[in-house]
C-alpha cells in the first residue's frame, strides 16, 4: 500500500528561523499555558514561507501536529486570541484557511462592496484530500511558459500546428505568455561572463597597501 505523503507546493526558504529573545520568552509562558498551542504555533513556523504565512486545512494541520480536529481548533483560538496569528478564511466553508504570523494582511479598497486582500503564502496540501489521489506522480508534464530576462522577447520558431495555422508574418509575430524575471532575479540567475568573472575576481582581490 502506498505511503500517503504531505508537501508543500512552495518550499520554505532556507532551514532555520530567526526568533527574537523576547518572543521566545513569550512562546515559552504560552508552552505553560497552552502547550499543545505553542506546539501548533512551532509547526506553522516551520513550514511557513518566506513571506510568514501558511495555507493548510485544518485536517492536514491536525495530521502533522498529531492530534484530533477539535483539539486542534481550541489550539488556533488560544493563538489567534492571544494576537499570535492572523486567521483568514478561504471559501465559504472555512475548512481551509491562511494563516498569518507577525503581520496582518493588507486589505484594497471595496470594489462592488467587497475589499480584497492578496498576499503570498506557503500552501501545504495532503494527498488524502486530493480526488485524483490515485493519479498523483503519473499525470502528464504541464505545458511549460518560458522564462524571459528583462528586456528579451520571445521569437516564435518551429512549424507550429497543423492547419488551420500559419507561421506569422515577421514583425507581427504574437505576444505569447512568458514569466518576466525581475531585475534582482535575473542578476542572480545569468551566467557569469569572461569580463564579469574578471570584474569579480578584480574587485575580490586584495588591495596593495600604500607606503607612507
Amino acid at each position: 500500500m502506498k505511503q500517503k505523503q504531505l508537501g508543500l507546493t512552495t518550499p520554505p526558504t532556507g532551514t532555520w528561523v530567526q526568533v527574537e529573545r523576547a518572543a521566545m520568552e513569550r512562546w515559552s509562558k504560552l508552552a505553560v499555558s497552552s502547550p499543545r498551542a505553542a506546539a501548533v504555533m512551532m509547526l506553522m513556523t516551520s513550514q511557513m514561507g518566506r513571506n510568514n504565512a501558511l495555507v493548510a486545512s485544518q485536517t492536514t494541520l491536525a495530521k502533522m501536529a498529531g492530534c484530533g480536529l477539535n483539539t486542534l481548533k481550541r489550539a488556533l483560538a488560544v493563538l489567534r486570541e492571544g494576537n499570535w496569528i492572523e486567521v483568514r478564511q478561504i471559501g465559504p466553508t472555512g475548512t481551509a484557511c491562511a494563516y498569518v504570523v507577525n503581520d496582518r494582511v493588507a486589505w484594497s479598497g471595496a470594489r462592488d462592496g467587497i475589499r480584497y486582500s492578496l498576499f503570498s503564502a506557503a500552501v501545504l496540501v495532503s494527498d488524502d484530500e486530493q480526488p485524483d489521489q490515485a493519479e498523483l506522480g503519473a499525470q502528464a508534464p504541464l505545458e511549460r511558459i518560458p522564462t524571459m530576462h528583462p528586456g528579451e522577447r520571445q521569437l516564435p520558431t518551429g512549424d507550429g500546428l497543423g492547419p488551420p495555422t500559419q507561421p506569422p508574418l515577421v514583425g507581427l509575430e504574437p505576444d505569447l505568455p512568458a514569466r518576466q524575471l525581475d531585475i534582482e532575479e535575473a542578476i542572480a540567475t545569468a551566467p557569469l561572463t569572461p569580463q564579469l568573472l574578471l570584474e569579480e575576481r578584480l574587485d575580490s582581490a586584495p588591495r596593495p597597501k600604500r607606503r607612507r
